[in-house]
């Protein structure tokens, strides 16, 4: 039974990025996470690499 519920919260959060993923995806972000992901020149992520 313990097996089960573990299986089933990894499923779950794995379910939740997926979603989180998509979404953003779909409202045109390049570099998810990044908080200039919609407003980012470059065709790449600038996120921590100093190319703002």
């Amino acid at each position: 039974m313990t097996d089960f519920i573990i299986i089933a919260v990894v499923l779950a959060l794995v379910a939740a990025v997926a979603a989180y993923i998509i979404r953003a995806k779909k409202k045109g972000q390049k570099c998810i996470g990044c908080p200039y992901s919609k407003e980012c020149a470059s065709k790449g992520c600038c996120c921590g690499m100093g190319e703002n």
